[in-house]
C-alpha cells in the first residue's frame, strides 16, 4: 500500500471525521459546563468517574485506572485531583490496608455539583449530536454513537 492508496485515504478521512465529531462535542460540553457550573469537561469526567466508586471489592480505583478512564496521563490526573481537592470537591486518604495506596472520594459538595452539572452535560451532548447529525459526513458516526447504548 502507498500513501495514495484509496483504502488508506478513506481510512484517514474517516479518522478525521471522528476526530471532528469528538472535538465538536467536547467544545459544546466545555462551554456549557464552564458557563453554568465553572467545571471543565475533564473536571466533570473525573468527578463522574470517582462518584461511581464503592467500598466493595475493587470499588476504589487506583490513579492509573482513573487516568485511563478520563484519558489523561497519571501526572495530569494527579494535578486535576489536586485542583478539585483544593476546591473542596474531592478528598484523599490513605488506603486502610496498604499505606502506599491513596484513595480519592468525591465530597458532598462535589456530588452536589456533579448532580447539578449532569443535566447540563447531557443536554449539551444531545445538542452537539443533533447538530452533527445534520452533516452527511458525521451523521453515520452520530448514529453509531447513539446505537452503542441503545436497548436491544
Amino acid at each position: 500500500m502507498t500513501a495514495t492508496d484509496p483504502a488508506l485515504t478513506a481510512l484517514a478521512q474517516s479518522w478525521c471525521a471522528l476526530s471532528l465529531l469528538h472535538g465538536r462535542i467536547e467544545a459544546r460540553i466545555e462551554r456549557a459546563l464552564q458557563s453554568a457550573h465553572g467545571l471543565s469537561v475533564r473536571e466533570y469526567s473525573l468527578l463522574d468517574v470517582l462518584s461511581r466508586q464503592h467500598d466493595g471489592e475493587g470499588g476504589h480505583l487506583q490513579m492509573k485506572q482513573v487516568a485511563d478512564a478520563v484519558v489523561l496521563s497519571q501526572s495530569a490526573t494527579t494535578r486535576l485531583v489536586t485542583r478539585l481537592e483544593d476546591r473542596g470537591l474531592l478528598s484523599r486518604y490513605l488506603c486502610p490496608t496498604d499505606r502506599r495506596g491513596i484513595y480519592t472520594d468525591v465530597s458532598e459538595a462535589g456530588l452536589k455539583l456533579l448532580a447539578e452539572a449532569r443535566p447540563t452535560n447531557d443536554a449539551a451532548l444531545r445538542e452537539a449530536l443533533d447538530e452533527a447529525a445534520k452533516n452527511p459526513e458525521l451523521a453515520p458516526l452520530v448514529r453509531a454513537v447513539e446505537s452503542l447504548n441503545a436497548p436491544a
